[in-house]
């Protein structure tokens, strides 16, 4: 793609802008009339748009009120709330200020929020509504630090149902009338920015310490490997507390004045797709994923013509593909892809809006075969590799070298190699300062020279490309990108004495599921006490055994972070033994043979998903 003279110039730099907030100054100064964010007004039912002036305007105001509650710089401030304009009003005020933001989930598990909150010491924490607050303030109300709640939309401004309710206010109490200039107090690129929570080995959750410089780095080596330009429209899903969307999806467009328009569900996706007609999309593995379980359901209940000429047009298109990347040879059929793109591929695109240019994605593997789909239809699909603690992207294809089953060559400035084992090690400005408050996990991971461990088992090719192809340590990584430590999850379900063995699963799915071995005596008292019969093979009350199983699984992972949550159980009537090679002489599980062994009841976990 050629890229225009102009929109050289309209690129922020990361020395002009210095830090994110500077970043933000720089972007108002140059594009002030132009749209910044679009968004879905619940009470007119229509979308609404900011300019960049108006969101200065409104970051002054919510600086304003950040100097009533008495803050220093360096001091926490958390955000959880859903993806809007004001989740960047509220950020874009705090660094300006010198504070540091820790982003939450909105749909964590309150013990989790508590933690964080806790950890870090976070002195204010914004939320959307008066239930989220109700939902938490019991795990919460033991945080002497949290001196002040502010809800977006409170229900009940009296909170007389809320302990301390002078903790709790409502944002449009909290604004004040009007707001002065925005400032732009620090000037050290190098200071902390951001504190993002990650799963870790322990069952907590660990704080990364991302300084400005480290994410915006890692944002201008990104916009040298995609083109976005100016008129270039997103559409923000992914949550705003995930790293690789805060980055790829915010900073990214920001530092090269691009609109996003914020979506107003998943569940409400695929109507946004077509209201708002992006021509980039930034998406983890399950989006794509459940359009291509669309396609697959509607294919499968149609006429066999209709899934011979699918499957003729995406062969069509990936062997096109791979003769544009040099990798194939020029083929006869080619010529027949106007037309298949026309009866075929534009009906299905169309589905994304019909004028997407180029798709991102990352946080976990995306299948061979959804790639190939995909790239088949005319949908170029670069995916990339990163984590949390490389602010996030690392390795990323690129639109003239893509190669699917990779994750692509190194973004500029990042410098990748093997260590022992094979594993992957990085280093690049992107790298973070270390974990909050936990200077031996920082040790594990962090050379003193450097180098970041990944814990990805990697292969590196003659052209630098890099493949993951395992990793040092059992984690789950889930279609949605978060990362989970099964063998944590699995230890703390067995606390429960009903469960003899058991094994998390959910590798590159949307949600957990969980083989179990019930040790037999402890079922007979649990079915008696639920006045059911003991017998695991009575199909007529499979439901109600398995929510009894599930009830007692979530107790017991009670404290792991939200997305960790357990929704299937499979189970299990025949022990895992040495004997029958499902476990190490030294009693460890061996994962992929029982995997192997009971494929059957995993896919069993996820039918209709």
């Amino acid at each position: 793609m050629v890229i225009r003279q102009d929109d050289r110039h309209n690129v922020i730099s990361v020395e002009q802008a210095l830090t994110l907030d500077g970043l933000f100054r720089e972007r108002v100064k140059r594009s002030p009339q132009q749209v910044a964010y679009r968004y879905f007004d619940q009470l007119s039912e229509q979308w609404g748009a900011y300019t960049w002036a108006q969101m200065d305007q409104a970051v002054a105001y919510w600086q304003a009120a950040f100097f009533k509650e008495a803050l220093a710089p360096g001091d926490r401030v958390a955000v959880m709330i859903r993806n809007c304009p004001e989740w960047v009003m509220f950020e874009q005020a705090a660094l300006g200020l010198g504070l540091v933001v820790v982003p939450l989930y909105t749909d964590d598990r309150a013990e989790n929020v508590a933690y964080t909150l806790s950890d870090a010491e976070v002195k204010l924490l914004l939320l959307e509504k008066t239930d989220q607050w109700q939902s938490i303030n019991s795990a919460c109300s033991q945080i002497d630090g949290l001196q002040r709640i502010v809800l977006i939309n409170m229900i009940d401004e009296n909170c007389s149902h809320m302990p301390d309710e002078s903790k709790v206010v409502s944002l449009n109490n909290w604004l004040p009338a009007k707001g002065g200039g925005v400032q732009h107090n620090n000037s050290d690129p190098h200071s902390l920015a951001t504190i993002i929570y990650t799963s870790g080995t322990s069952g907590r959750p660990k704080g990364v310490m991302l300084s400005h410089h480290n994410i915006l780095t890692n944002t201008s080596s990104c916009l040298q490997v995609v083109t976005v330009l100016s008129e270039d429209l997103l559409l923000s899903f992914l949550p705003l507390s995930h790293t690789f969307e805060r980055t790829s999806g915010y900073y990214v467009p920001m530092m090269c004045g691009a609109t996003i328009a914020y979506a107003r569900s998943i569940q409400q996706l695929q109507e946004d797709l077509l209201t708002i007609c992006p021509s980039i999309l930034i998406s983890v593995p399950r989006i794509y994923e459940r359009v291509y379980a669309g396609i697959r359901t509607k294919l499968s209940k149609g006429p066999k013509l209709s899934r011979q000429l699918f499957n003729f047009a995406v062969a069509v298109g990936y062997s096109r593909f791979e003769h544009q990347q040099g990798r194939g040879s020029w083929q006869l059929s080619h010529l027949l892809w106007p037309i298949l793109e026309k009866l075929v591929a534009s009906k299905v695109l169309s589905k994304l809006g019909g004028r997407l240019r180029q798709v991102m994605c990352g946080g976990a593997p995306l299948s061979a075969e959804v790639s190939r789909i995909f790239i088949g239809l005319g949908l170029p699909i670069l995916q990339g590799y990163g984590m949390t603690e490389s602010s996030p992207v690392v390795c990323a294809n690129r639109l003239e070298n893509n190669v699917p089953a990779s994750v692509g060559p190194p973004i500029p400035g990042v410098t990748v190699k093997l260590g022992e084992n094979n594993a992957l090690l990085i280093h690049g400005p992107n790298v973070m300062l270390g974990y909050w408050n936990n200077p031996e996990a920082t040790q594990e991971v962090l050379s003193t020279d450097g180098w970041l461990n990944s814990g990805d088992v990697a292969a590196i090719d003659g052209q630098g490309r890099v493949t993951i192809t395992g990793r040092l340590k059992e984690i789950i990584v889930m279609s949605t990108g978060e990362k989970v430590p099964p063998a944590d999850m699995e230890a703390a379900i067995c606390r429960d004495v009903l469960f003899d063995q058991v094994m998390l699963v959910g590798e590159a799915r949307s949600y957990l599921g969980v083989l179990v071995v019930l040790n037999v005596d402890n079922w007979n008292s649990v079915a008696a006490e639920y006045n059911i019969d003991s017998n695991l093979l009575d199909s007529r009350q499979q439901q109600q055994i398995e929510k009894i199983l599930l009830d007692k699984i979530t107790y017991q992972t009670r404290e792991f972070p939200g997305y960790a949550k357990i929704r299937r159980v499979a189970i299990i009537r025949e022990p895992w033994t040495i004997e029958n090679d499902l476990l190490t002489p030294t009693l460890k599980l061996r994962r992929k043979k029982v995997l192997d062994y009971y494929k059957v009841e995993v896919e069993r976990l996820y039918e209709g998903h």
